[in-house]
């Protein structure tokens, strides 16, 4: 496994990181064995939210790190805050209550990193700010980061708030690759040229934040994985082959072509499954040429200008 300093802090994590989105359909002893099965695999990082599973993946996996010989010290820990039922929250009274909750389920008394979950148009930076401060203050949060936020929403939040924002959660994988299209297409008439984003990419890597893909297999929104798709047959076809290349399965090559690119990014994998944990992990150990990472592009069904 390698890993990466993220966003520049000190902060280090592996270059994959187990999403725990989906582990509230597993038992304790299920989780320990899936976080046993990471820590053996070189994964270090684990990332959570307030809202997944309604709070018991962070509570099954606090209970289940128990269990393991994992120690706390030794990982780091995640979690995201912002969204409710119905609407999104960036108050400081929310965020500071939010914090609170996962510590409680963590059963930690601090989160590596607090990410920002979905962007709220009501915030009131100073708000964000001050609970950042009392957080950090505290030790109770140790950095913090935003998720699915573009360049001027970045903007907005480091002209009030202290920290480093060090990392910036962005949907991207090889079937949703808008992150890098609109760069490949600059002054073309494709419709993937257009800019929707704001030039997410490029504004991070200029200040060094860390992005971490989300729904790296999956493909729309979350509408399943295109690894057994069969409307994504050209694409399967290419990573079988690259993936008999390099004596690896089609999904290893997928987290690959992520890790392949040089802004260093740090893909979230959501696998429950220990087998297939140690399966993606292995795709921090390959490397891409720059042909062949193109030639994948082309084979999710882009084009290039």
């Amino acid at each position: 496994m390698k890993y990466i300093d993220i966003g520049g802090s000190g902060l280090l994590g592996s270059a994959v990181t187990l999403g725990c989105m989906r582990i509230d359909q597993l038992s304790e002893s299920e989780v320990a064995t899936l976080v046993g099965a990471a820590a053996d695999a070189g994964i270090t990082m684990f990332d959570h939210a307030d809202i997944y599973g309604g709070g018991r993946c962070e509570e099954v996996f606090g209970a289940a790190l128990a269990q393991t010989g994992v120690r706390r010290e030794d990982i780091v820990v995640q979690t995201k805050c912002g969204i409710r039922d119905g609407f999104f929250d960036f108050s400081a009274e929310h965020i500071r209550t939010s914090v609170e909750g996962s510590l409680r389920r963590l059963r930690t008394d601090y989160v590596d990193l607090l990410l920002l979950h979905r962007p709220d148009t009501l915030m009131e930076p100073d708000e964000v700010a001050a609970a950042f401060d009392d957080l950090v203050t505290a030790g109770k949060v140790r950095h913090v980061g935003v998720s699915n936020q573009n360049p001027a929403q970045l903007e907005l939040l480091r002209a009030h708030v202290r920290q480093p924002l060090i990392a910036n959660q962005l949907q991207f994988g090889l079937a949703h690759t808008a992150l890098v299209d609109s760069g490949l297409n600059v002054n073309t008439g494709f419709d993937t040229g257009v800019v929707r984003d704001g030039g997410a990419l490029e504004y991070c890597r200029l200040h060094g934040i860390t992005i971490q893909p989300w729904s790296v297999l999956q493909h729309g929104h979350i509408a399943g994985t295109f690894l057994t798709d069969p409307g994504f047959r050209e694409l399967n076809d290419a990573l079988a082959a690259v993936a008999a290349e390099h004596g690896t399965t089609p999904g290893t090559i997928a987290v690959a072509w992520i890790l392949r690119h040089p802004a260093r990014m740090q893909p979230v994998v959501g696998t429950t499954k220990p087998a297939r944990v140690a399966e993606l992990a292995r795709a921090a150990e390959i490397d891409l040429d720059r042909e062949t990472w193109y030639a994948l592009y082309r084979a999710a069904g882009n084009r290039l200008p």
